[in-house]
């Protein structure tokens, strides 16, 4: 764990420093330290869900009888073996014990040390019991589902404090087919266990699992080939493709047919428009096959070329509290994820690819198949002609305040910037572009208005999220102002108050 000027290096001496911020957090008196924002964020999810710091337990999801038939299903069970050696061996099974979720949160197994297993039980950390951050707050294995990070939770870091005298570290676990999140791999234990390579090591164990599960969706493609490839032939050169389970394009004939990456098998009618023209698909035992016949007689030719369709308008407010995207005349329902992936789509108008994309919303450990499978599920809901690909990038006629807002910037009209500016772009993001965005953004106007020397912009902006805690902002308005200005008195008792603060 890399060590700060305010981080004790010594487990129990952190531990106690976090009982005293979380305490002083819930009752909402000041922290000897701000929380880390991954914490903070989930405690704020986790209290949202009515989850009680002082009374809660877990809720049991799967009784002993069925967890066998749900672990049996589940994706990961052929992996717990190899999960078994390589985190428990490595980790000291007497002190630390392995838990795997689904999704959901639900813990189908748990191994280790009898004692440690033991200690668990009491409470509650059990087989069965599902630890979501709205079932039981902040914990490594919900708040890594939550995020989709590797997550570190130590001592009062967890909301409920039955579980202070635990540390945690959990990642999740994507599915190469799809990309959504399968389930979490969490190492825990009591508190004096805390060790700074834990992070690292559930994280290594992911991407050893998600390397696994990659081989062998690539052996099953090759099955689907062999098995099948056949069928294609006997198309007999009618364009046609073998496709996934889930839709992935395994092989097309011919090979330059310009496919998605995935194909939507969801339609109600089961064809879709492919080339000018209706493809269908067709069930096979263990995937499917796209068709694209041909046209029996040539269309008719149009007697005028056709007029251009005008773009629609997507118009994203996200410089309020709540991100709102509208959509022909509709409000578009956001989660915060795709909130995000719009703002960086409407900042990159030449487009991006998925490892671009990876990159700015996840940073370093993005990965390119999730941000696919988030484009396939933005794009279902807002349309492909809004959404395209190859590369990324919006096709609409994007209005966005953000973008209102920087443009103000560079042209200088700072009475427009400062109206524009209702609160910060997204708020609780931490993708690393919209960060960057965030914080260009608020800096580009804190230094165009105290360039300006104007007191109304300036009172203005101490008014707003930008400049209500800003020292300096106060103090060159305050000597702006007339002598006998009534703000002067506000001014003068608001830059007290934030010079008495403690740094």
């Amino acid at each position: 764990m890399k060590r700060t000027d305010h981080t004790p290096p010594d487990p129990l001496e952190r531990a106690r420093l976090l009982r005293r911020v979380h305490t002083a957090v819930l009752s909402g008196q000041r922290a000897p330290q701000a929380p880390r924002p991954v914490v903070f964020e989930s405690w704020r999810r986790s209290l949202a869900a009515s989850v009680d710091p002082e009374r809660w337990e877990p809720p049991v999801v799967f009784e002993s009888d069925r967890l066998a038939e749900v672990r049996a299903a589940h994706p990961l069970a052929a992996c717990v073996p190899m999960l078994r050696r390589t985190l428990l061996d490595a980790a000291d099974g007497t002190t630390h014990i392995m838990i795997v979720t689904d999704a959901e949160g639900n813990i189908l197994w748990r191994e280790g040390h009898p004692n440690v297993c033991r200690a668990a039980d009491r409470v509650h950390l059990a087989e069965g019991t599902t630890w979501s951050e709205s079932s039981i707050g902040t914990n490594a294995m919900g708040t890594t589902l939550a995020t989709g990070r590797a997550v570190q939770i130590h001592s009062a870091e967890h909301l409920v404090r039955r579980y202070h005298s635990w540390t945690c570290a959990a990642s999740p676990v994507h599915d190469p087919e799809t990309g959504r999140i399968l389930g979490a791999i969490d190492l825990s234990g009591p508190l004096h266990t805390m060790h700074p390579a834990l992070p690292a090591l559930v994280s290594a164990a992911a991407t050893l699992v998600e390397g696994t599960l990659r081989d062998w969706m690539a052996r099953r493609d090759e099955l689907l080939r062999e098995r099948h490839i056949d069928a294609l032939r006997a198309l007999r050169g009618e364009p046609g493709a073998l496709l996934s389970s889930s839709g992935r394009v395994i092989a097309a004939e011919p090979g330059d047919l310009g496919l998605p990456d995935r194909v939507e098998l969801d339609r109600p009618d089961g064809a879709l428009l492919f080339g000018g023209r209706e493809a269908h698909i067709e069930p096979l035992d263990d995937g499917y096959l796209l068709r694209a016949p041909r046209q029996s007689t040539p269309l008719p030719a149009p007697a005028s070329p056709p007029a251009a369709r005008q773009a629609p308008t997507l118009r994203l407010r996200f410089l309020t509290s709540r991100p709102v995207a509208e959509l022909r005349g509709r409000e578009v329902s956001l989660s915060p994820r795709r909130a995000e992936l719009l703002a960086v789509l409407a900042l990159c108008p030449d487009g991006v690819n998925a490892e671009q994309l990876a990159l700015a919303l996840h940073g370093e450990q993005g990965n390119p198949v999730t941000v696919r499978a988030e484009i396939h599920r933005l794009r279902t809901q807002l349309g492909h002609d809004v959404v395209q690909t190859k590369p990324y990038r919006l096709a609409a006629e994007v209005d966005a305040d953000f973008l209102d807002l920087r443009a103000a910037l560079r042209e200088g009209r700072l009475d427009c910037a400062l109206r524009l500016h209702r609160g910060v772009l997204l708020r609780s993001s931490e993708s690393p572009a919209v960060r960057d965005e965030r914080e260009d953004l608020i800096t580009g106007l804190r230094g165009a208005v105290l360039a300006a020397r104007d007191p109304e912009l300036l009172w203005r902006l101490a008014e707003g999220s930008a400049g209500r805690d800003d020292i300096e902002v106060h103090e060159a308005l305050l000597a702006f102002l007339a002598t006998h200005d009534w703000r002067r008195a506000t001014i003068t008792a608001r830059l007290k108050r934030l010079l008495d603060e403690p740094a």
